[in-house]
């Protein structure tokens, strides 16, 4: 299909950055998620891909040629937007042969190509329906099948699912997965939801503030975070600050070993490295409720400095409210200044730290 390349792109808003200094190399066929909080600049450089935007600064390369300042009706690029965008007054199938028409592609062609993009998405006998009388869902499918009708080289996807429930956001994503891998198209999607990203994305882009700050597969991502930042917005993680003192991390309820220089550092615990032991100490953590998803209890710990854990238990164990506990820790990171300067109980470790109480 197509390989896309982004070097050095910013887009400057008065005297702010919403994209500052973005290099980012998209192979051919690949899936790339752009992941971030609001304002973090995701959709902006999404839109300058597909030129709804002016880069201020850098190139945009597809197959080595610089679209830059192309128009994005001269670009080899489909997006999909969050708000569908479709046109009421039009049925399902002239909505989507709309882009087709304006290349003058012959009738036959036309209605051939419209149907295979119907049948794509799962809506093989909807061409003759009304947008209005679609759900959420199979509107936003109209949508991916516009984009997919014109065989763009790149498919761009900006929040398309996010005004969807939950159900149906999940069974969505798992079309749109399938129907990437089954064209073999390179695809940016932006969202901001990290079991959307973990879920869809052969590479996860994380962005804050502008800029990318850490690019990598979703398990490295998940279980090597660069950052805290990246380490605190995919899944679910402890933080709990430690001064550390000749290799031991000491904080006022627990120590373990940290093998840093000395000083404050904030150490992150996942909830599955968080093991419970029942204690009789008065000075123990104290279970603040216990929530059964079935699958497994995810168990609120309060310590004496007010500091909550959460720790990931087997369904079946049994935490009731006020019990002392004792954590038991398998792996941890271990930051300074937001980045990470040490991981502790790697992938595959078998390895547990007991902590330690002063």
């Amino acid at each position: 299909m197509a390989r896309l390349t982004i070097k050095g792109v910013s887009k400057s808003f008065g005297t702010g950055f919403a994209v500052n200094d973005v290099s980012l190399d998209v192979e051919d066929g690949e899936l790339v998620c752009l992941l971030g909080p609001s304002g973090s600049g995701k959709s902006t450089l999404l839109r300058m891909i597909g030129g709804f935007e002016r880069p201020s600064a850098g190139e945009i390369l597809i197959d080595a040629k610089d679209v830059t300042r192309l128009p994005p009706e001269r670009r080899p690029t489909g997006m999909v937007f969050q708000s569908h965008a479709l046109w009421t007054h039009w049925n399902v199938f002239d909505n989507i042969a709309f882009g087709l028409r304006l290349r003058r592609r012959p009738r036959a062609e036309i209605r051939e190509r419209v149907e295979q993009a119907l049948a794509m998405v799962g809506l093989a006998d909807y061409g003759q329906r009304m947008t209005t009388q679609l759900s959420g869902g199979q509107q936003q499918r109209v949508a991916l099948a516009r984009s997919l009708v014109l065989e763009p080289k790149i498919l761009l996807l900006d929040e398309p699912f996010a005004s969807l429930d939950q159900h149906l956001r999940e069974h969505l994503r798992e079309e749109v997965k399938d129907i990437q891998s089954r064209l073999g198209i390179t695809t940016l999607f932006v969202t901001h939801g990290q079991d959307e990203a973990l879920a869809l994305a052969d590479r996860i882009v994380v962005m804050r503030d502008g800029v990318m700050e850490q690019v990598a597969p979703p398990d490295v991502i998940y279980r090597a975070p660069r950052t805290e930042f990246v380490a605190g917005f995919i899944g679910s993680m402890n933080f709990i600050r430690v001064t550390v003192e000749e290799g031991i991390g000491r904080h006022e309820d627990l120590t373990l070993p940290v093998p840093v220089a000395d000083g404050p550092a904030v150490l992150g615990i996942r909830p599955e490295a968080l093991s419970l032991t029942p204690s009789e100490r008065p000075r123990a953590g104290r279970v603040h409720r216990s929530i059964d998803f079935g699958t497994h209890k995810l168990v609120d710990i309060d310590l004496l400095d007010g500091t909550r854990m959460k720790a990931m238990m087997p369904p079946e164990t049994q935490v009731p409210r006020g019990l002392r506990v004792e954590l038991g820790v398998s792996a941890f990171h271990v930051f300074r200044d937001g980045a990470q300067v040490y991981q502790a109980g790697a992938r595959g470790s078998e390895t547990e730290r007991r902590v330690s109480h002063a």
